[in-house]
């Protein structure tokens, strides 16, 4: 029977448990998309994860949807990371980071020059954009060009090398949460007439397109990708998801990825429906406790489960499971502002051990 502190074989990894730490925005970055110092540390801390899978990165200029979201395209970019893979491999742990282009989603005051934003095709999202200046509605975006989407391969193929140049262990593609990926995958943004619209095979060439070209950067094993199947965070819907998700994952079985990780967040029991179509490593996300994590690895359901605001709030996750502490709440109005305040210094068990003696 699988257990949550048993090993598991990534690629050419071996995870010390199958507790994963989920990717959450955290919005620390500068302007520019450089991280501060203190990122390592928030890392760090929490190194013992079987894997961290970091915040949704930016692949390029035009990628940025949020404010303070980092990047992995300039040289000052890389080297913040730098920091940040060093100090998770020198405490053990390994570390994945999640790349991600924001699509329709970002609004201009997030990219250069103003600059209008590009989708499948000029379909507004409905809601709105968080702002230093407050909520903004989204804008209508731009319908992207064969060459952009051509040029956007490419750049997700360089942030991939990018990446494992920063010190990482591999990268997760972001084909979820409403952004770019996903926004081709879905009838209600995607009404292209040409080769990346229509079929499902046309809506899912993008992703098909990005994968390979990270893998031919990478090699394969240590590739990965993020799906969140009818989840309508960001406008998304997916009438057609039933059909799309199984055609995706049966392909995926002759890429030879590090592993797929998907997001369950409806009632529509997606782990139960797609783990059957896939052979590799299937990571289970969606509001996982420590039982309901357990219950899923000891039936088979998943090889691994994604923790996020869980594991957030708490540093030690691994190490509270494992003795069935108290977990500390997260804070969320700290989720999304700048500083450490909210993000390095939730407590350990054992710095609450230390206090209490004192």
């Amino acid at each position: 029977m699988t257990k949550l502190l048993d090993s598991l074989r990534v690629g050419q990894m071996e995870l010390d448990n199958r507790i994963i730490m989920a990717p959450m925005t955290r919005s620390r970055a500068s302007d520019d998309g450089v991280q501060p110092a203190y990122v390592a540390e928030y890392y760090r801390q929490r190194a013992s994860a079987g894997l961290i899978i970091t915040e949704a990165t930016n692949v390029s200029p035009l990628a940025k949807g949020y404010v303070r979201t980092p990047g992995i395209y300039t040289p000052e970019q890389i080297e913040s990371w730098r920091p940040v893979t060093q100090a998770v491999h020198a405490r053990g742990g390994k570390i994945f980071m999640q790349i991600f282009h924001t699509g329709r989603i970002a609004l201009p005051d997030f990219l250069p020059s103003n600059t209008q934003p590009v989708a499948p095709s000029a379909i507004r999202a409905n809601g709105s954009n968080y702002t230093d200046e407050g909520m903004k509605p989204f804008v209508t975006p731009r319908e992207i060009t064969k060459e952009e989407i051509a040029q956007t391969v490419k750049d997700f193929a360089t942030a991939t090398r990018n990446a494992i140049a920063a010190g990482f262990d591999g990268v997760e593609l972001h084909a979820a949460s409403g952004y770019l990926v996903q926004q081709f995958l879905t009838t209600n943004v995607n009404f292209r007439t040409d080769e990346y619209g229509g079929s499902i095979e046309n809506r899912t060439r993008f992703l098909f397109e990005v994968l390979d070209a990270m893998i031919d950067a990478i090699g394969a094993e240590r590739v990965s990708v993020k799906f969140s199947p009818q989840i309508p965070f960001n406008d998304i819907e997916e009438l057609d998801a039933g059909e799309v998700y199984p055609y995706i994952l049966e392909r995926l079985n002759d890429k030879n990825l590090a592993y797929v990780h998907v997001t369950d967040g409806t009632t529509a029991g997606w782990h139960a429906k797609l783990r059957p179509h896939y052979k590799g490593l299937y990571f289970a996300n969606g509001g996982f406790t420590l039982d309901s994590g357990a219950n899923l690895l000891a039936q088979g359901g998943a090889d691994a489960i994604v923790y996020g605001t869980t594991f957030l709030a708490n540093p030690d996750l691994p190490e509270r499971f494992r003795r069935g502490a108290e977990l500390n709440e997260p804070d969320r109005a700290t989720f999304y502002t700048p500083g450490e305040n909210g993000y390095t210094d939730y407590p350990t068990l054992e710095r609450t051990a230390q206090v209490a003696v004192i």
